[in-house]
């Protein structure tokens, strides 16, 4: 390696908005703040939600509901 040419490596804070932190290394020389992080991620807690959009699982479920009515009448 050519000496002098590569940035620093300095030890960082990565400081999240739930106000977990933790200890990394990088090129930048100040804490990082950020938004989310694994702690509060809703993926990485298990709370995720999923979201109906515009009433996709109603439609099917209407579907599937009028479609098992019709073969049932059928076979009596």
């Amino acid at each position: 390696m050519k000496q002098e040419i590569h940035p620093n490596y300095n030890p960082i804070s990565v400081i999240c908005a739930c106000g977990s932190t933790f200890q990394t290394r990088s090129t930048m020389s100040e804490d990082l703040h950020i938004e989310i992080c694994s702690a509060c991620h809703p993926f990485f807690t298990g709370k995720q939600k999923l979201v109906d959009t515009a009433g996709r699982v109603d439609r099917f479920n209407k579907r599937y509901a009028r479609g098992a009515a019709e073969t049932s009448e059928a076979a009596k």
